[in-house]
């Protein structure tokens, strides 16, 4: 196993204070937000001082019930070369459904969503994660998501289910503590029940991120501080074993650099204790004494294909769930109902708020209606196409009902839609979209 030390998700907003921070060993980058090709100047300078860089994919949707995209595959293995990482990393979620399997049209969650922790769903996953162990050129390990809501009729723990797909595929394991307690308190699971079921000897390394809890919810939402009970799951992970590698996430609301200083000390101060032993490590000894860790098999042995009734099924459940949650259909049966609205208004927010980056010019446009009229838009319409497609449509939608009120907000939004909606793409050189608008200006708009 690579040893990886202490590290931070790497983030362009942070990447000068990243660049300055004492004791960084190796960062995580976000896979579809690298271009194999552009890599950035501060990523690249990190790279040439010897920082190990570890590709994080977020659409794969290996627990999906649609075999592995191969562009995608292909994507995720050229940032793995172009980097020179050691490994690559996904989740154990499903982010899309519908389509082909279910006769009914794609949906895109725009986000993480569980897989139920059933023997149909865990056949598919070890078939999907077989499939693109074959197709990347490095080790993969895979993730523990956070999660709302829970399946009805789930047959293993996470720690089961987690420890099966080691011993039938030998992947890897990336264990995000955080989630562990963001599960701990949405769905009344014991952290320290997960770990004592884990295989530790596959972990590859440890995510650390923190969260806020609102309602009796907990959200992990990687904008606030690390909290100390996320720190209590990690130190009982170390009370078990010394994982290869720490990392710190942070992905919105970013604090100063002497902030996330401290959150990296005090991450280290738990490794390090846990490194040291002590009574933690004698607790965890006697806890696991039954359940010696199973060591990850070098070659998991031949398997059956899975049989297409198998992915029809699971991807029927998760296209009802999905669609429940974006679509506006009545919810499956067995879910609660309150979690699952949660879900939805979380899906939508992060939906809005993706967009926002992506089309910054959007929110510039509409001020503080932004929020407001994306939600109106997005209940009931499913994305299908990406978010830069969605940022379009809503525009459309936004257009085609006569809106923006004020005309002068309603033709810098209708100037903006026909600039990216063209069969081409708009030049990037400013002198270009300083002709074209003089062209639309001098034609009046048309």
């Amino acid at each position: 196993m690579v040893r990886l030390g202490t590290g931070i998700g790497w983030r362009p907003e942070i990447a000068d204070d990243i660049a300055r921070l004492p004791g960084i060993d190796w960062v995580e980058v976000v896979a579809e937000n690298i271009c194999p090709d552009h890599v950035p100047d501060a990523l690249r300078r990190l790279r040439e001082r010897g920082t190990t860089v570890v590709p994080h994919g977020v659409s794969l949707g290996l627990g999906g019930a649609e075999r592995p995209d191969p562009g995608r595959l292909r994507a995720l293995a050229e940032r793995a070369e172009a980097l020179g990482s050691p490994l690559v990393t996904e989740h154990i979620a499903f982010v899309r459904a519908g389509g082909p399997l279910t006769a009914s049209p794609a949906m895109e969650a725009g986000h993480l969503l569980p897989v139920p922790r059933t023997r149909d769903a865990l056949d598919v996953l070890c078939e999907n994660v077989r499939i693109a162990q074959d197709a990347l050129p490095v080790p993969l390990a895979v993730e523990n998501i956070a999660a709302l809501i829970s399946w009805p009729g789930e047959e293993m723990t996470e720690g089961q289910f987690l420890a099966e797909l080691v011993e039938r595929t030998g992947v890897r394991l990336l264990i995000d503590v955080a989630n562990l307690h963001t599960n701990h308190v949405n769905r009344g699971e014991d952290p320290a029940k997960a770990l004592d079921e884990l295989p530790t000897s596959a972990i590859a390394y440890v995510h650390v991120a923190g969260g806020v809890e609102r309602d009796g919810v907990w959200h992990d939402s990687h904008a606030h501080p690390v909290t100390q009970p996320v720190l209590d799951v990690l130190a009982e992970l170390c009370a078990r074993t010394t994982p290869p590698g720490v990392l710190l996430e942070r992905d919105e609301d970013f604090p100063a650099a002497d902030e996330l200083a401290g959150e990296l000390d005090a991450i280290r101060a738990v490794t390090a204790a846990g490194a040291g032993g002590g009574a933690g490590a004698a607790e965890a000894a006697v806890r696991t004494s039954a359940v010696p860790d199973a060591p990850v098999p070098d070659a998991p042995a031949p398997h059956t294909p899975v049989p297409d009734a198998v992915r029809e099924r699971l991807a029927l459940a998760q296209a009802a769930l999905l669609s429940a949650l974006v679509g506006g259909t009545p919810p499956p049966e067995g879910f609660d109902r309150r979690r699952l609205r949660v879900q939805s208004a979380a899906l939508t927010a992060k939906r809005a708020s993706v967009i926002a980056k992506v089309a910054p010019e959007l929110p510039g446009i509409l001020g503080t209606d932004y929020r407001p009229a994306f939600a109106r838009y997005a209940d009931g319409r499913p994305m299908t196409g990406g978010y830069r497609r969605d940022a379009l449509s809503f525009a459309e939608h936004l257009l085609a009902d006569g809106r923006p009120e004020d005309a002068a907000a309603r033709r810098r939004l209708t100037l903006w839609w026909r600039e990216r909606s063209g069969p081409a793409p708009l030049p990037s050189h400013p002198a270009a979209r300083l002709a074209r608008r003089v062209r639309l200006a001098l034609s009046g708009g048309r």
